[in-house]
């Protein structure tokens, strides 16, 4: 039992990477998504084609290749990451890019009426965004949020290919130790699921308090 109660707490160490690596690359990604789904709609060309440039060079290519390139491309060039910053920065871009757009959908599906309004009262580009289309818009990206920000937590295992000590790491670990695959997997696999659950859980309760009574304002 106390032979499997270390190997447990080694799992649990992972998971607590896991959860640090999801947290801060989730945060990043909501940073790119709005950043990149606003620039596409940008009245600047510039500024559309750099946002467009990001979303499908991330979009088009491998969260592999990317996590390479941010740990071991980049020290070429001058800048060394750790491993925790390299698969933040190589998460939070890639799921950024698909969360971007999320948002510049979400914000054209508000109807024209909302924009004729605002013009009417004499709003600025910034006003009608702040104030009018993003509160409406939010409520729209939620779901979609939820669902890339799930991705993204699974897609934490991809840093177990550059030594960072993840569950998925973690596991293999216990794995070549004892030379037993059931439970060590089978432990992460319901430690995933978990964590999922919860995000789920929390972007729903989120949905339902931003939704609330956003019908009756549209009418």
């Amino acid at each position: 039992m106390n032979h499997w109660s270390g190997y447990l707490q080694l799992i649990l160490q992972g998971a607590q990477t896991t959860v640090e690596l999801t947290l801060m690359g989730a945060v990043l990604a909501l940073v790119m998504a709005f950043v990149a789904g606003l620039g596409r709609l940008s009245r600047f060309f510039v500024v559309r084609a750099l946002a467009t440039s990001y979303i499908e060079f991330f979009r088009g290519t491998s969260i592999f290749v990317q996590l390479f390139w941010a740990y071991f491309v980049l020290p070429m060039a001058g800048l060394t990451l750790t491993p925790l910053q390299a698969g933040v920065l190589a998460l939070g871009l890639n799921v950024g890019a698909y969360g971007a757009e999320v948002v510049r959908g979400a914000v054209a599906a508000i109807g024209h009426e909302q924009r004729g309004a605002c013009i009417a009262l004499n709003l600025s580009r910034y006003q009608r965004m702040r104030h009018v289309i993003l509160p409406q818009a939010l409520p729209l990206m939620l779901p979609t949020f939820g669902n890339n920000a799930i991705e993204l937590l699974k897609g934490t295992a991809v840093v177990s290919l550059i030594s960072l000590g993840d569950m998925t790491f973690q596991a293999q670990v216990v794995r070549s130790q004892t030379g037993n695959t059931l439970i060590p997997f089978a432990t992460i696999l319901a430690l995933y699921f978990a964590m999922a659950c919860l995000i789920s859980f929390g972007m729903r309760k989120l949905e339902n308090r931003m939704s609330f009574g956003l019908d009756r304002i549209r009418r």
